[in-house]
């Protein structure tokens, strides 16, 4: 089946996104002695893709990441997942908003020592809902409003605007217009000094991100026999007959909560000291 016209278009405006995005990442990863991995190819991996493998073998594609240690040639751990999205109409919005977790989150959790941040660049019309959803699951978003889009190619004589009633002609004028266009990187410059504070804001939540450092790491020993009732009834049975004092109890685990500067948190429990230290370890590679 060929591909529709207005699917092609916002394929080019998915590209006017990622244009519009690169440069400030390209700086940011200068700054702070980070890799930038993009589409495109790159020795460390096979194919175009920036794809990673979250913990259960699942593959993910994705637009940017920032990796710490990462080079032309290596792959470095994971500073940021960044992933940008575009839809026309509030209907397909919270679909696009679970698939962008469902891409991104798994990774998080498998890099979880590395904590990496988990930003989105979406633009287009997406609903209060499809936002506060990311948000709540601690994305941090970068949003282009539908309006903000069409003055940006408008501004370089381009009308981007359609509906479900626009014809394939009309599209294809558009689709021919953008690839005739010398200006596309004016256009996605355009795009971001039209929605300066917002991607100011994006750019410094990704910099706290980075720049984080360990607050405190607290490491509490358990020690007792576990206790397993079915009931709350029997549960609280249970707690009664406990004494605060359990002198000579078993080894249990390890419980180690490490908190960030900025208020980020991460918990892990071992049963062994090996394990305890191994955890510990991969902090300092990142």
């Amino acid at each position: 089946m060929a591909e529709s016209l207005s699917h092609k278009f916002g394929q080019i405006i998915g590209e006017l996104l990622e244009l519009a995005l690169e440069p400030h990442l390209r700086k940011f990863a200068r700054k702070h002695k980070l890799y930038l991995d993009k589409k495109g190819s790159r020795k460390a991996r096979q194919g175009k893709k920036v794809t990673w493998t979250d913990g259960h073998g699942n593959q993910h594609d994705l637009d940017f990441v920032l990796e710490r240690g990462g080079t032309e040639n290596k792959t470095g751990a994971p500073a940021a997942f960044i992933e940008s999205a575009w839809r026309r109409y509030t209907k397909h919005s919270r679909n696009k908003a679970q698939e962008i977790q469902s891409a991104i989150l798994p990774l998080a959790n498998s890099y979880k020592n590395a904590s990496p941040f988990i930003g989105v660049v979406l633009a287009g019309v997406f609903t209060e809902g499809a936002l506060n959803q990311l948000k709540s699951l601690g994305f941090a978003i970068l949003y282009f409003p539908y309006e903000t889009v069409l003055r940006a190619f408008a501004k370089h004589g381009i009308d981007a605007g359609f509906d479900e009633k626009t014809s394939d002609a009309e599209f294809q004028e558009k689709i021919d217009s953008w690839n005739k266009s010398p200006n596309q990187n004016s256009i996605a410059k355009t795009l971001v000094q039209l929605n300066t504070a917002g991607v100011k804001q994006f750019l410094n939540a990704l910099e706290n991100s980075i720049l984080r450092s360990i607050d405190r790491i607290m490491i509490l020993p358990l020690y007792g026999k576990e206790l397993v009732a079915h009931t709350i009834t029997d549960a609280l049975e249970l707690l009664k007959n406990q004494t605060n004092s359990q002198i000579g109890a078993p080894f249990v685990k390890f419980e180690i909560v490490i908190r960030y500067n900025n208020g980020d948190r991460i918990e892990a429990s071992f049963k062994n000291n090996e394990d305890a230290i191994h955890f510990l370890q991969t902090f300092s590679q990142t």
